[in-house]
């Protein structure tokens, strides 16, 4: 039980669990044996954290994050709470696609003792039934950055260490991984995209055209080598560049100049030749052709498309961050992701005695938690705070829970005829109120 637990811990033995590492931000990738989550997992096994039910609870909870993620669309904002009385981790799920990047932020609310929390991204993948790890990382407040491989859907979970709560804020949002190739053009530039009809439909465009006026400079999109400077039927004067990390050869075409040689060096930003309509591009206005190719074709536009708007700070956090909320009408389904039309969380259902604790908000949703451990997201104006159902005094003295699941942490001794409001019920339990404001569970 959590109260009992902390009064048998000997102070040192938490003190080094829960400090483990450096506050200082912590960075794993591919080639690192074990994630700073993985690291608190076995120290919790090894100080015989894991045989309580508050580590077996954080742990289910890691799990559960993993394989009950919720869907959502990026860019992603929410601003979220920790409740330090039960293990909870946040598992969202999001599609990526080949060359860009994708940014997660992490920041705490300022806190007394910030807890610590663990960040780890990982890519799904049809053919393998365990998430493959991306990167890792944990500290107080933090920032990563990774570039997506191939269009895949990934996954973030978001877990605090033990006995540790408080307010956040999440971001997660695209960015390029390439330097756009025009000088003093943007995405908005392009005119013909990825995969549109060539010749009568023999053939796909495999890159995108950028517009732009004669003579316009032509850019290096990353640091690398010329490999060929040619002239071609279709492309017309080319240029072809390996970047420096051998991840992608780029191709510029429809050159009206070459400005580099084989086998020299460039730095992002160079000038590698200026915009024409040579080749087969004769009739059209000039335009650089851009291509990307790493075994094979790819799209260009995820490389070097405009990142994502970060969202601006909420003014006001929601007052239902960490309170538990009920539903308005007796039925409310649980949404897997915050859009009007996503398909149910299946078997997420609240009735209007239902209570909900709210763990995050994004504008016009709350993402909730049923008492029995599910999530999803309700529409905000859907609930409402828990106001007391009824009053009543305990006939015997009992103990409050964290949750309402057998073996669940006790987290206070309540003596007898304590009174206490009932704010909701899930089976026979019932989330109470104690008159000093503490909320917990009756099982």
């Amino acid at each position: 039980m959590l109260f009992r637990l902390r009064a048998a811990l000997p102070f040192f033995l938490l003190l080094a669990l829960l400090g483990a590492c450096s506050p200082n931000q912590t960075l794993r990738g591919l080639l690192q044996p074990t994630t700073p989550h993985e690291t608190y997992a076995r120290r919790l096994r090894q100080a015989g954290l894991a045989e309580t039910a508050l580590g077996r609870d954080w742990l289910r909870a890691a799990d559960q994050a993993l394989h009950d993620s919720l869907t959502v669309q990026l860019p992603y904002h929410e601003s979220g709470f920790f409740p330090a009385d039960r293990a909870v981790a946040l598992g969202l799920r999001y599609g990526v696609r080949a060359g860009e990047a994708i940014r997660v932020s992490l920041t705490l609310a300022p806190g007394t003792t910030p807890p610590r929390v663990f960040l780890d991204a990982f890519e799904l993948r049809p053919d393998q039934a365990a998430p493959r790890p991306l990167l890792s990382a944990d500290t107080a407040s933090l920032s990563f950055r990774y570039v997506v491989e191939a269009d895949r859907q990934h996954l973030l979970r978001v877990q605090p260490e033990l006995l540790r709560g408080g307010r956040y804020t999440l971001s997660i949002r695209r960015e390029p991984s390439l330097s756009f190739p025009v000088l003093g053009k943007s995405d908005k530039a392009i005119g013909s995209f990825w995969g549109a009809g060539r010749d009568g439909g023999a053939r796909r465009h495999e890159g995108v055209d950028i517009f732009a006026p004669r003579g316009t400079p032509a850019l290096a999109a990353a640091p690398g080598v010329i490999t060929r400077v040619q002239e071609t039927k279709l492309g017309g004067r080319v240029v072809w560049l390996a970047t420096a990390d051998a991840d992608a050869h780029l191709y510029y075409a429809h050159l009206d100049k070459q400005l580099v040689q084989p086998g020299q060096r460039v730095r992002t930003g160079d000038t590698l030749g200026l915009v024409g309509n040579t080749g087969n591009a004769r009739t059209t206005p000039p335009h650089l052709h851009f291509g990307v190719y790493r075994n094979g074709a790819l799209d260009p536009l995820p490389f070097v498309r405009r990142a994502d708007a970060p969202a601006a700070p909420a003014k006001k956090l929601p007052a239902e961050l960490g309170q538990y909320v009920r539903a308005r009408e007796n039925r409310l389904p649980l949404r897997r992701t915050p859009t009007a039309k996503a398909a149910l969380a299946a078997g997420r259902l609240a009735t209007r005695t239902t209570p909900l604790l709210v763990l995050g908000a994004v504008p016009g949703w709350l993402r909730v938690q049923l008492p029995g451990g599910g999530s999803g997201f309700v529409p905000a104006p859907a609930v409402r705070a828990a106001a007391p159902l009824r009053r009543e005094k305990l006939p015997a003295a009992t103990e409050l829970h964290s949750f309402p699941l057998a073996g669940a942490p006790a987290i206070a001794a309540l003596p007898a005829q304590t009174a206490v409001a009932v704010l909701g019920e899930f089976g026979a339990s019932r989330l109470v109120r104690q008159p000093n404001g503490r909320t917990g569970w009756l099982l």
